[in-house]
């Protein structure tokens, strides 16, 4: 086996406190072991299966290395194989994505060509294999690891993958279309030119919102509310008040199990927020009428 050793910026995906009981649930029977790990690989309409221990011995399983780790912040070593060879039996749709969905409802659409790159000049996928003994380590705050799978990125150019393109806790990858051919809601004003803010903020919102928030029912996280019903969250909050939520929610309110986690200003800069507001604010005026 060898070695791929990288670094990236420390982040976290939304997840749920609550997730620990939803995995003893569903993975723990009182008094017996754990019911092994399975990964569902659905391309066209067609599943595929991979448990745990079955990956764990594929020709292609390497241990790959991680400092900053996204879930962890800090050095991570993983036993993992290349997403590109796991992908590459079932030959995905050109221009498709690969929903990543999660035990929690965090549902990440990822780039198929990001996946399935293997060049080290830019960032390669590998999926991580939680083994069933040892386990992973808790993650930081919480009551369970970031098991039983998840996808890790190495090479050159790793620092550019967003926070939310770390999905954990997987238990689904599927081939879908675009987001926008799938639910065309969810783009901006088709007379918009390619240079208009409005477009780099819905990229922005497709890559580090939509994976937790649907927008008047488009997308299939449920990680957090939808985010344009029943009402807009730029109807009713300031802008100050939106760019705290997003850096820091609990300095604008806090409950019990709340879900959402901030985002420092290496994860998302203050114009990136910013293009994420205007976003918001363009599809609550379409929807109202508004020019």
């Amino acid at each position: 086996m060898k070695t791929v050793f990288a670094s990236a910026s420390t982040m976290k995906n939304c997840a749920s406190v609550v997730f620990a009981t939803v995995l003893t649930c569903l993975l723990l029977m009182p008094g017996s072991a754990a019911a092994e790990p399975v990964l569902d690989v659905i391309i066209g309409g067609q599943t595929h299966h991979f448990a745990r221990d079955e990956l764990l011995h594929r020709p292609d399983v390497t241990h790959v290395s991680v400092a900053n780790d996204i879930a962890y912040g800090k050095t991570m070593n993983y036993v993992a194989v290349p997403v590109a060879a796991l992908l590459a039996p079932f030959n995905p749709p050109a221009n498709s994505v690969i929903e990543s969905v999660a035990l929690d409802g965090f549902a990440a659409q990822l780039p198929l060509d990001l996946l399935t790159n293997k060049d080290p000049a830019k960032a390669v996928a590998w999926l991580a294999i939680e083994p069933d003994d040892p386990h992973w380590p808790v993650l930081p705050g919480r009551a369970e690891s970031a098991g039983p799978f998840y996808i890790v990125w190495t090479g050159a150019a790793v620092a550019q993958m967003r926070s939310e393109q770390w999905p954990y806790h997987l238990k689904r990858l599927e081939s879908q279309s675009s987001p926008l051919k799938r639910w065309p809601t969810l783009n901006v004003d088709p007379a918009l030119p390619a240079s208009d803010p409005l477009r780099a903020g819905l990229a922005l919102y497709k890559t580090q919102c939509l994976p937790c928030h649907t927008l008047d029912g488009a997308g299939t996280g449920t990680a957090g509310p939808d985010l344009n019903q029943p009402m807009n969250p730029t109807q009713y909050m300031t802008r100050d008040g939106l760019r705290a939520l997003i850096r820091d929610p609990k300095s604008v309110r806090s409950w019990p199990n709340m879900k959402m986690p901030g985002f420092a200003a290496d994860q998302i800069s203050d114009r990136e927020i910013d293009l994420i507001i205007g976003y918001l604010t363009h599809i609550a005026a379409r929807r109202s009428g508004i020019p």
